[in-house]
């Protein structure tokens, strides 16, 4: 029996794509799926076959040059307005991001289960520090794991709980008791993340599972621009430089940083850093181009690593270079150069022109890293990510409760 599926998908473009290739298979299996999300990224729900709900706010005024404390407070407020008048929806489940963890409320006050489908390992773990906070290096484990609960009481977060709860009606709980009670009661969290990239911690409780990914859907009716074929077909393999979201905001600055390196290295390249058209005979600008068709027929992928981005590149077996910039991006970029399929990161603060080149040289001059990448993409390319999921839902619709 197919039951109601709300999937909470806050955040950026690659906060939400993953989500679409997962309610894809969650309708398959004969579910009702609707996804949450600001409304830039309505296109990529509808497009997949899914009901958006749009999300109020923009994220990227709140992680771009547009960056202040103002400005990421009213982020916030909005995004805590939109989650309370999603208690007004029809729905027998809630699917929630990190980004839409305080969904747990409203899943509460509609009296239906919830389960985490996080795209971020943000659980407490010795095995690295807490990707969601300032923390780069280890603090060692009993620290890491200290430092991960602290993010979970913080007052941040423990100011939009109680408003939110507020708001919906809930009696008022203290930051650790509702971190107790997720504890507790063992609340279901998977991660969209393959195994052979990030090895489930040891120390992680029961009813957290690293599943493998959710590949974003993509529609067989899409064909890629003319121009880009061409340009593909006209020369050696390019590389790939994209930097996410977080590029938009000084897009020329990156473009012109991203092909002085291409110059610098003698390679061709596909920039998708703002501007699009052919800026040389051996760069082009693209728009949105589905990483699972753009990156197999790259040299390299030069990105961000943001956690969709990097199981792009995972996928596609080419070697990477990380630019990592905030949050888990650290966390993917070492797990890139631990696996061998890219050189050792350059933090997104320190980039330079000559530091991409002799990166980007790396990656796509050294044949270990090719070889370590397919073989990674062999192993990746036969896991089922969404199986998991999929499953516990189905649970749902023959009488399984989960937590309530």
């Amino acid at each position: 029996m197919g039951v109601r599926v709300l999937i909470v998908g806050a955040g950026t473009r690659g906060d939400v794509a993953p989500y679409t290739g997962l309610g894809a298979r969650l309708r398959e299996a004969g579910h009702e799926v609707a996804v949450a999300a600001h409304q830039p990224y309505a296109d990529l729900v509808t497009g997949a076959g899914l009901e958006h709900l749009p999300l109020p706010g923009d994220p990227l005024a709140a992680l771009t040059g547009r960056f202040s404390v103002r400005a990421y407070a009213e982020y916030g407020g909005r995004l805590m307005d939109g989650l309370a008048g999603l208690a007004e929806q029809e729905a027998d489940l809630l699917l929630l991001g990190v980004a839409g963890a305080p969904g747990r409320h409203v899943a509460e006050a509609m009296g239906v289960p919830s389960m985490g489908v996080h795209l971020q390992p943000i659980e407490p773990t010795g095995d690295f520090p807490p990707v969601m906070s300032l923390f780069r290096r280890s603090l060692g484990r009993w620290g890491n794991r200290r430092a991960a609960r602290l993010w979970f009481e913080s007052p941040l977060l423990a100011g939009a709980n109680t408003k939110l709860r507020a708001r919906l009606g809930l009696p008022p709980m203290s930051p650790r008791d509702l971190y107790r009670r997720r504890e507790d009661t063992r609340w279901p969290v998977f991660h969209g993340v393959s195994p052979l990239v990030l090895p489930r911690p040891a120390d992680w409780r029961p009813g957290l599972e690293v599943t493998g990914y959710w590949w974003p859907f993509r529609s067989r009716a899409w064909q890629p621009d003319p121009v880009l074929r061409d340009f593909l077909s006209s020369g050696p393999a390019p590389v790939f430089v994209g930097f996410g979201s977080l590029a938009g905001a000084r897009a020329e600055r990156y473009t012109e940083l991203a092909v002085r390196a291409l110059r610098r290295a003698g390679l061709r390249g596909v920039l998708q850093t703002g501007p699009r058209g052919p800026l040389s005979d051996d760069v082009l600008a693209v728009g949105d181009v589905p990483h699972d068709w753009l990156f197999p027929r790259m040299a390299a992928v030069a990105h961000h690593c943001g956690s969709g981005t990097t199981g792009s590149g995972v996928r596609a077996g080419v070697p990477a270079v990380a630019v990592p910039v905030m949050n888990d991006q650290p966390l993917w970029a070492s797990r890139l150069a631990a696996l061998g399929v890219a050189p050792a990161a350059i933090p997104f603060r320190r980039l330079t022109s000559a530091r991409l080149a002799a990166a980007l040289s790396t990656a796509a001059g050294d044949p270990a890293y090719e070889r370590r990448a397919r073989a990674l993409a062999a192993q990746v390319s036969v896991e089922d990510g969404a199986a998991p999921v999929v499953e516990a839902v189905n649970r749902l619709g023959l009488g399984w409760c989960g937590d309530r």
